[in-house]
């Protein structure tokens, strides 16, 4: 695991944060019987586990800026770091009790992406990845895997919600084309710990559109400092403008855009 007094930052403010989490997603079975329904439970979950980060994150590096889901921009008097913050990806998955979401932090400087933390705190599993220093989970180094053929790739994709039912038809598209091609298909619901499990070798490659900032940016230095590749969906070096990502191994991330573009 990465010791630098950066990553000792990040990983003591998603711990914090992460407990309460843990602790909400407990209460999950209980309000899934109320007529209500915990939507408002998850929301307001979401912006407690936010504040934690802000405020951990802030009193260690007083001065950065955020991007963050819940709260947006908040400018910062150091114009050249910016943390970018997703305090609950895979949202969907909590609210139905499923142990499969994360925090994700990432830290930009001079707008480029210096290290990523990805943390379940409902498994306790946290990858970690800084610059220059590879990418970790928990104790062990992460690389890519080394699979080739496209015909026994493990691929993972998101599916746009009903919310966004305009990129339905393109996305069947893709699928189709995907699956005609590849060993089979994953869909996780959290696009952080889907990047982080590229970056472990458990998935050969992953694309998603419809994505913001926050949901891609920690996963993507995780993918580069285990060795892997990283575009949007379209190849290019754009994923905190586009909202698309493709992410792999060489071999699989150049497949995976080739079979998408030509859907």
């Amino acid at each position: 695991m990465i010791r630098s007094a950066l990553m000792n930052v990040m990983t003591t403010a998603a711990v914090k944060a992460g407990r309460g989490l843990k602790r909400d997603l407990g209460e999950i079975e209980n309000l899934q019987v109320s007529v209500k329904g915990p939507g408002d439970f998850v929301s307001a979950a979401d912006k407690r586990a936010e504040q934690v980060l802000f405020d951990e994150l802030n009193k260690a590096r007083p001065g950065y800026g955020f991007l963050m889901e819940e709260s947006g921009v908040v400018e910062g008097a150091d114009k050249t770091h910016r943390w970018i913050i997703d305090p609950l990806d895979g949202t969907t998955n909590f609210l139905h009790g499923l142990p499969v979401f994360a925090i994700s932090i990432a830290l930009e400087r001079e707008g480029q992406l210096i290290a990523g933390l990805v943390y379940n705190p409902a498994t306790d599993d946290m990858f970690v990845a800084e610059k220059g220093q590879g990418a970790w989970h928990n104790n062990r180094r992460l690389r890519v895997a080394e699979r080739r053929d496209f015909a026994d790739a493990l691929v993972a994709c998101g599916i746009p919600p009903l919310a966004r039912a305009h990129l339905h038809p393109r996305f069947k598209q893709e699928l189709g084309a995907v699956i005609a091609k590849c060993g089979n298909i994953r869909r996780m619901g959290a696009a952080s710990l889907d990047m982080a499990m590229v970056a472990a070798g458990q998935l050969d490659c992953y694309w998603e559109r419809g994505l913001s900032a926050w949901d891609v940016a920690a996963g993507a230095i995780l993918v580069k400092e285990a060795g892997g590749y990283v575009s949007d969906a379209d190849g290019q070096d754009k994923i905190l403008e586009t909202g698309s990502i493709c992410v792999g191994n060489e071999a699989m991330h150049r497949a995976l855009l080739t079979i998408i573009k030509n859907a």
